[in-house]
């Protein structure tokens, strides 16, 4: 919800995360938390068998490329991510949108009922269900090319270690480091999204249109 704020001079804005969560609560109450929850796990099964699989499938293509495996993981990394994108941006659009809506939890519409007026008023393509892909394919490519990139050649470096306890510790520590890095360099394309697929700060005005122009509004306005 913080990352949707439409600028400094959003009359509706939080000013902080603390108040962001404490204005939620008041508001909207426990469940105001948990508002577009359901698009999110429809998507989750779908959307981590095509980001693993489309990953192995890449990585067996570009084997014949003959690409070092740096390289190679990190370019299945990247195509695995725009593939995930593909499927999880409409999911995205209307989690948004029910995220966006002030309302208490039991006043909104279900994501079904909210998924049918975005295809009703704006049809399926870029202006409705699949509104933001161009930074939900930007979001997820550029995570997953880092994360497997950095992932699998940083355990490859690493020796491994015969105690299964820090064998673990190994893994789980190369996972969040992959993870945290991968995240801090895609979260503007995360903001761009959720700018674009919320709400406009004027309505009937398209503010927030294209991803990086989107980012260079973001930067401009807010740095």
């Amino acid at each position: 919800r913080f990352q949707i704020q439409r600028g400094k001079t959003d009359p509706t804005g939080y000013k902080s995360l603390g108040d962001c969560f404490r204005t939620i609560f008041q508001r909207e109450g426990l469940l105001g938390f948990y508002k577009g929850i359901f698009p999110p796990i429809l998507a989750e099964t779908p959307k981590r068998a095509v980001k693993f699989f489309t990953f192995e499938q890449y990585k067996k293509l570009l084997g014949y490329a003959s690409l070092p495996p740096g390289l190679a993981f990190a370019v299945a990394g990247l195509g695995s991510g725009l593939t995930e994108a593909v499927v999880v941006n409409p999911f995205e659009v209307v989690k948004v949108t029910l995220q966006t809506n002030r309302n208490a939890f039991t006043e909104q519409p279900s994501s079904f009922v909210q998924a049918r007026q975005i295809i009703n008023t704006d049809g399926l393509g870029f202006q409705g269900l699949n509104k933001g892909l161009t930074a939900t394919l930007g979001r997820h490519g550029v995570f997953n090319m880092v994360y497997f990139g950095f992932y699998f050649n940083v355990k490859n470096i690493l020796p491994v270690n015969k105690d299964p306890n820090l064998e673990f510790l190994r893994k789980f520590g190369i996972g969040l480091v992959s993870g945290t890095i991968a995240s801090i360099i895609n979260i503007p394309f995360d903001v761009a999204k959720s700018r674009i697929q919320g709400p406009q700060p004027v309505p009937g005005e398209i503010k927030y249109r294209t991803c990086f122009k989107t980012m260079a509004t973001v930067y401009k306005e807010e740095g």
